[in-house]
């Protein structure tokens, strides 16, 4: 199970923020992690997004170039890591706002925590979920059956992270045939629903996040968490 390293820290906060818009989430994020200080607390926002493409800080603008022509979707480069990948309603998105510094941990250890934290998740409904190292393209995630259902994407600055990962649970797949998916052209995706797993979006993110870091009697949160306003990110 993942969440094995944890040092003692206080379990994220999980905040539920409904359907939001991508760009202002993203600033929304940026701006918590500009603010915070070592003693600020780790968050995990989970949300769902309009239907946005987006291109990781290095991304190749050929990978989304047919969406770019003809999609009508809004494309935005984001300062994640990975390439070209597709938000919409039905996927749950798990944004960790981590101070991994704090927890003793590593951007691929952490990497491998959520990978560990969706294989877990998957299993507990009947799946089976990899890892595909073997894949060209930024191929950290996890995949069923060959299919890519979950994918990962961080952006770290000062020891701490944001960003996070997104889980398709049941939406519409048809925009990802108008990008190169994580870099790889034959990478093809899945979810949940497809699968057979009919599940509430906010409850398979709870259960995902506190896979993560699951809360004990040392590290359970007592003292009330942040706001998110719609327009103005953290109050």
């Amino acid at each position: 199970m993942a969440s094995l390293i944890s040092h003692g820290v206080a379990a994220p906060y999980i905040l539920h923020l409904g359907l939001r818009d991508y760009s202002e989430t993203w600033r929304a994020m940026q701006a918590y992690s500009r603010e915070r200080s070592p003693a600020s607390p780790d968050q995990f926002w989970l949300t769902e997004h309009s239907p946005t493409y987006t291109l990781g800080r290095g991304g190749d603008e050929a990978h989304v170039a047919d969406a770019l022509a003809c999609s009508g979707i809004p494309v935005v480069r984001a300062d994640r890591g990975g390439q070209a990948t597709y938000h919409g309603p039905g996927q749950v998105i798990l944004y960790t706002l981590v101070d991994l510094r704090r927890r003793g941990l590593g951007v691929r250890s952490f990497i491998g925590l959520l990978e560990e934290a969706v294989i877990e998740l998957l299993c507990r409904y009947g799946l089976t979920g990899e890892r595909r190292p073997d894949l060209p393209g930024a191929n950290r995630g996890v995949f069923v059956g060959g299919r890519k259902i979950a994918s990962i994407g961080l952006h770290v600055a000062g020891g701490c992270c944001y960003h996070g990962l997104a889980l398709n649970l049941d939406m519409d797949l048809r925009p990802f045939e108008r990008i190169v998916v994580c870099g790889n052209a034959n990478t093809a995706v899945t979810q949940l629903c497809d699968l057979g797993v009919v599940a509430d979006p906010a409850r398979v993110g709870e259960e995902l996040a506190r896979l993560v870091f699951p809360p004990t009697p040392r590290n359970r949160v007592r003292v009330p968490p942040p706001q998110v306003a719609p327009n103005r990110g953290i109050l």
